[in-house]
C-alpha cells in the first residue's frame, strides 16, 4: 500500500524534517532500515559527463526536506540518525498529502519539474543554516538565485550575499 493513498496514514502523526546539507537519501536509508514511513520526492536529473555521455540520477525535489509519517517513536529515530537538524509537527495532515499527491502525479508524469520559491523580494528574512547563520536582512531579488541585502540601517546601504532559500526563513 502507498503511504500517501491510505486513509490510515492520514490519521497519523506527519512531522517535517530539516536535514543536514545533502543528507536526505542518508535520511531516507536509515529511515527504511528502521522501518519508518517516510516521503522524499525525487525527480530525475540528467547530466552530461566530460567524456560526453549523458547520466541521470534521482535528485530530492526538496533538498533539506523529509516528510515522516508515524509516532514520537519514529520521530526520535528519525532524529536518533543524525541527519536530521530540526523536526516540526505537520498541523493540516490532509492538505499536506493531498499536496504531496498531486506533486507525485506530477513526478510519475515525468514532465520537467521546478522547485520556485515562496519568498518574494521586500520580504525580511532570518539564515538559518551556514555560515551567515543568525543574519537577517530584505530579499533583494529572485531569478534562479537569492540575494540577501544585510543593510546598516542609518546609513541607507548594505551588502548583498547570494543564498539558497532552504537558509532563509521569515522573520
Amino acid at each position: 500500500m502507498d503511504l500517501l493513498d491510505s486513509k490510515e496514514n492520514r490519521a497519523r502523526g506527519w512531522f517535517l524534517a530539516y536535514t543536514k546539507s545533502r543528507q536526505e537519501k542518508l535520511l531516507m536509508r536509515y529511515l527504511r532500515y528502521a522501518q519508518v514511513a517516510h516521503y522524499g520526492p525525487q525527480i530525475k536529473q540528467r547530466n552530461r559527463s566530460p567524456g560526453g555521455r549523458i547520466r541521470t540520477s534521482m535528485v530530492p525535489l526538496f533538498s533539506n526536506y523529509l516528510f515522516v509519517c508515524g509516532d514520537a517513536e519514529d520521530r526520535y529515530r528519525a532524529i536518533c540518525t543524525g541527519c536530521v537538524t530540526r523536526i516540526d509537527s505537520v498541523t493540516d495532515v490532509d492538505s499536506l498529502v493531498d499536496d504531496l499527491v498531486q506533486i507525485q502525479g506530477l513526478i510519475d508524469m515525468e514532465v520537467p519539474l521546478t522547485l520556485q520559491s515562496t519568498l518574494s523580494p521586500g520580504q525580511r528574512v532570518r539564515v538559518t543554516s551556514g555560515a551567515f547563520k543568525g543574519y537577517e536582512g530584505v530579499v533583494e531579488h529572485r531569478h534562479s538565485e537569492t540575494h540577501l541585502i544585510v543593510s546598516v540601517r542609518f546609513m541607507d546601504q548594505g551588502v548583498s550575499v547570494k543564498l539558497d532559500d532552504c537558509q532563509l526563513e521569515r522573520c
